[in-house]
């Protein structure tokens, strides 16, 4: 297996150049010796073959047609023999098939023609800071805890994940880390040093979200006393994260689809479009396939979305997993309350690993958050976490003044005690906190939670 080529002795790095035309090779190679690098040129796809099977190279530019085959043939042979070497794909203007084939199949980027300087350099720039297998980089797995088979799939495709510049959409429920993930793929990859900028698309109004994404010039509509940039141009350079993507309105999804094929934007009241290099990284806890059989999603931008997919296991799916998780939320929960780590009694532990958690790893940090918050002890047991067994719930109507579901009727007692401690001691709640037998602060933290004013 070749290895990526490191800089000749006089510094300079070395890129494979694979076009049948003359006059894009000639624009390619003044572009590439301008940046100081050091160009080999090849016509057809045996050539290129030729020049990879001898020399080592930082980088690979190729068209993707050529006289005697695909350029798809050279980046499924760089994947398999040279991993390290970042490939580009030209396309012809408006082939997105093509683009996407290339980046399922393992492509950097993606070039279209008429080639654009600008994003030519931007593209080997990107591709030449990448971080190489097995040097100094952010470890996937940080954040990402456990051994279990479904965390260890996850973690090796967000290795893979980094080293492309493909737009990804990660699947998963709520709380299942789909954020984290995220900017896992962006810290590993050849972006890390640019903005990760994380958008929640369900959380902002219709009326606002072309402005909020593409920005404004002054004067373009009541209000606008200023220009202002929107998610796009704050993402340059770097990753545009945008979270619950599933909740965009139809009207919004056909011109982010546009900013995405055209790597261009026009801010709300401007007359030209602005070049920018943004990647892509999309989530969603609903099923996108199913909003696009339903019409509530642009087929045209899930296939834009979704060149790779990245899967997020949700937590009963690594039940092993759910000790080391726990332990190291605590660790950090204790070290943010300036406490000392609580042990979780075998008991506890038990507990976790048998419970469902619809809500995830999120979920976990609530119940251990509240556990700590609660318990005066040293060691949680399992009557600490509140945990409702899942059967308890399924199947059965809930009645007026019934003891089910069990942590519904635990919060009203709980809710009705603390409000006669405040009636009694006149809303003071630090002797309203000594007359329940608890901290001020298990007090707060209920008050808090059960949404008591």
């Amino acid at each position: 297996m070749l290895k990526r080529r490191e800089p000749r002795q006089n510094g300079k790095l070395e890129v494979l150049i694979v076009d049948d035309e003359a006059d894009i090779l000639e624009l390619l190679e003044l572009t590439l010796l301008r940046m100081g690098l050091e160009v080999d040129r090849a016509m057809c796809v045996q050539d290129a073959f030729r020049l990879l099977q001898t020399k080592q190279y930082s980088l690979c530019l190729t068209d993707m047609r050529l006289p005697d085959g695909e350029g798809l043939e050279l980046v499924r042979y760089i994947g398999v023999n040279c991993p390290d070497v970042p490939v580009a794909v030209i396309t012809a203007y408006g082939s997105t098939e093509n683009a996407v084939a290339a980046l399922k199949a393992g492509a950097f980027d993606y070039l279209a023609k008429p080639l654009s300087l600008e994003q030519l350099r931007a593209v080997v720039k990107s591709a030449l800071e990448l971080p190489q297998s097995g040097k100094a980089a952010p470890a996937a797995g940080q954040g990402l805890l456990g051994n279990s088979p479904a965390m260890q799939q996850a973690r090796d495709m967000i290795d893979k994940l980094a080293r492309s510049q493909a737009p990804v959409y990660i699947s998963g429920e709520s709380g299942s880390g789909k954020e984290l993930a995220a900017r896992l793929i962006h810290e590993r990859g050849a972006r890390h040093a640019q903005p990760f900028v994380p958008v929640n698309c369900g959380a902002i109004p219709e009326n606002l979200m072309e402005s909020e994404f593409f920005g404004y010039k002054k004067g373009s509509f009541t209000g606008a006393d200023q220009d202002r940039d929107g998610f796009f141009q704050a993402a340059n350079g770097g990753t545009l994260f945008l979270d619950e993507v599933a909740d965009l309105p139809l009207t919004m999804q056909v011109k982010l689809l546009r900013a995405i094929q055209e790597k261009k934007v026009r801010k709300v009241g401007e007359t030209k479009e602005e070049l920018l290099d943004v990647r892509i990284i999309s989530a969603t806890h609903k099923n996108l396939a199913a909003a696009v059989e339903s019409g509530q999603f642009r087929q045209d931008l899930y296939y834009r979305l979704n060149v790779i997919e990245l899967k997020m296991p949700a937590l009963r799916e690594m039940h092993e997993d759910v000790p080391t998780i726990a332990q190291a939320i605590l660790q950090r929960l204790a070290g943010e309350m300036a406490v000392p780590v609580p042990e979780l009694t075998p008991a506890a532990v038990k507990a976790l690993e048998s419970y469902e958690f619809p809500g995830n790893v999120r979920e976990l940090e609530n119940i251990l958050e509240r556990a700590l918050a609660l318990c005066g002890e040293a060691r949680i047991d399992a009557a600490d976490l509140y945990l409702t067994p899942p059967q308890e719930t399924l199947g059965e109507p809930h009645e007026p003044g019934a003891k089910w579901p069990l942590q519904e009727y635990l919060d009203g007692v709980e809710k009705d005690a603390i409000m006669e401690a405040l009636e009694k001691t006149r809303y003071n709640k630090t002797a309203a906190a000594k007359l329940l037998g608890i901290t001020f602060r298990a007090l707060r933290y209920r008050l808090d939670r059960l949404g008591i004013d």
